[in-house]
């Protein structure tokens, strides 16, 4: 079996635009694959074709260890663009061998390690601008069936936080937390905003609220800053969604300067590097929750991913505070039953694109403006 075609669909989903490829083989197997890369799709799609099309095709996409390794070895610069377009291109090889072997991806890359597997919610606090306002989509989350819930409520903050906009942060968190009872996670996302010296007060005074990660509080590539975060407080620190190469989660682990390391499989070089790094995380007993604020093949490669690793925690979704259209972008795809993810048992990743859809959705420039931007929570709601 080799791979004699390469296609790009780019559509956009209100706040991001989606990149989905299919790779299509002399056997008329087709392989999906998602090489969305927030606010820079069409960068990676002249990626795609000016760089990676090349490198695949006529490659048989059982040599995907060979073939994504040759790739991030021949890229030279790194970078996340370019590992985004491997990583699209290696998931879209696993969907054609799990279609070839009649299997889905989980079990080829390992079976099944969980009996259950829970999902928290991103996205659901759109809009809100009060403790109140975050309180009462909180809860509406929960209703859901949602037993998780992540979260930014530091506004537009960058580097050091005053008193004033602390206490404002403090309140949001306890409201939400009030609001929903000790028994839902609260995930708190800081988007690496903040210096050391204010992401440990800010920490110390969360610490009440029983945060089941402090996300980011550091800027992403400082992994020594990020230790020094996680030694100073008293509850789990998350990272690594802005990592894309092994040797820097290598060094994440090693350091120990996480407790859940967060890849994101669609921008670090795909699903069987993700696998490496959750065995170099388990080694260290440090736990993965897969980031993914893309579209919905990259979200099913995720959950292929978590199904198949024994240290997956618990996997983050948007799918429900996406636009409208979303799952209408392909086929085949409904996967949470009231907070729950449903095992996909469906060859490969189990969906198809629907290329009509994508084509009623055309991509827009600059579809999201900064996390720095006052605008950014009002925008969380455009489409819903």
């Amino acid at each position: 079996m080799k791979i004699v075609k390469i296609e790009t669909f780019l559509t956009n989903a209100g706040l991001r635009n989606y990149l989905f490829v299919r790779l299509t083989t002399d056997t008329r197997l087709t392989g999906l694959g998602e090489a969305s890369l927030e606010w820079q799709e069409q960068t990676v799609q002249t990626m795609l074709h000016e760089w990676v099309e090349d490198r695949i095709l006529g490659a048989d996409p059982f040599d995907v260890e060979r073939m994504a390794g040759h790739m991030i070895r021949d890229q030279y610069q790194g970078g996340s663009t370019v590992m985004t377009a491997i990583s699209g291109v290696e998931t879209a090889c696993w969907d054609l061998i799990g279609k070839a072997c009649g299997q889905p991806v989980y079990r080829l890359l390992g079976g099944r390690c969980h009996e259950r597997l829970f999902a928290y919610a991103n996205g659901w606090y759109g809009g809100a601008h009060t403790p109140e306002q975050y309180a009462e989509r909180a809860k509406e989350a929960v209703a859901k069936g949602y037993r998780g819930l992540k979260f930014d409520p530091f506004g537009v903050a960058w580097k050091d936080m005053v008193e004033p906009e602390m206490d404002e942060a403090e309140a949001i968190v306890a409201a939400i937390r009030d609001g929903v009872g000790p028994a839902v996670q609260l995930m708190i996302e800081v988007h690496g905003r903040l210096s050391v010296g204010s992401a440990v007060p800010m920490g110390r005074r969360l610490a009440q609220y029983c945060p089941t990660w402090y996300e980011e509080p550091v800027t992403p590539n400082s992994l020594d800053l990020l230790k020094e975060v996680k030694t100073a407080l008293p509850f789990p620190i998350a990272a690594g969604e802005r990592l894309y190469i092994l040797p820097d989660f290598y060094r994440l682990t090693a350091l120990r300067a996480a407790d859940i390391v967060q890849m994101d499989p669609a921008h670090c070089g795909g699903l069987l590097i993700s696998k490496k790094i959750a065995a170099m995380a388990e080694a260290q007993d440090m736990r993965i929750a897969p980031h993914c604020s893309i579209g919905p093949v990259a979200f099913c490669a995720a959950l292929h991913l978590d199904w198949a690793t024994p240290n997956a925690m618990i996997q983050e979704a948007f799918a429900e505070y996406d636009v409208p259209w979303r799952n209408d972008l392909v086929y085949g795809w409904n996967p949470i039953r009231q907070g729950e993810y449903v095992l996909p048992e469906r060859p490969g990743l189990g969906l198809e694109l629907n290329v009509d859809a994508c084509a009623a959705h055309p991509y827009k420039k600059n579809s999201f403006h900064a996390l720095w931007d006052k605008t950014w929570l009002n925008d969380f709601t455009q489409n819903r």
